[in-house]
């Protein structure tokens, strides 16, 4: 029924300048993180068969077919599956998607504020505090395989550079 939504959300350039500015200001830790096989980690909704893999063909069912339970590169339906998949996730943690851009998250409880920003595979995340980033990063880590890149330095073919008070982006 869906099958023409296949896009996965990404964020604004708009909605990242601004999130930057906001840390930046703030003064609050920016880093990167990236996902690992994000499309793997859709759920399918509907039901999808796929021919058999080559090299694992059963040769006494030949005409048999692969119905799938996960989302796999290439399908169409993939980019959405894994974008639901995450977006629930952060639901879940007490995240909330902004109504101008549905890749930025916002989490706020007491004086603890996160911005984080999905471009399918890739996040930037900023928070008040290093320690409130940390366990944000770590909740992450257990749900999904990730690597934490560090302080923001590339995002979205942008070189990203901590000068001063500011940041250079070229």
């Amino acid at each position: 029924m869906d099958f023409d939504e296949t896009f996965s959300p990404v964020v604004k350039p708009a909605t990242v300048r601004t999130v930057l500015s906001l840390a930046l200001s703030r003064r609050w830790p920016i880093h990167q993180l990236d996902i690992k096989n994000a499309f793997l980690h859709g759920m399918l909704s509907e039901t999808v068969y796929c021919a058999q893999p080559a090299g694992f063909e059963d040769p006494a069912r030949p005409d048999f077919v692969c119905r799938l339970n996960r989302s796999l590169y290439g399908l169409k339906q993939a980019p959405r599956a894994w974008y639901s998949r995450f977006a629930a996730y952060l639901l879940s943690l007490g995240f909330v998607e902004a109504k101008s851009d549905t890749s930025l998250f916002v989490y706020r409880r007491g004086a603890d504020t996160i911005y984080l920003l999905l471009y399918v595979d890739d996040i930037v995340i900023t928070a008040s505090s290093p320690a409130i980033l940390q366990h944000t990063i770590q909740a992450l880590q257990q749900e999904f395989s990730m690597k934490d890149l560090g302080e923001l330095h590339h995002f979205l073919g942008m070189h990203v550079q901590r000068c001063g008070s500011g940041l250079l982006l070229s």
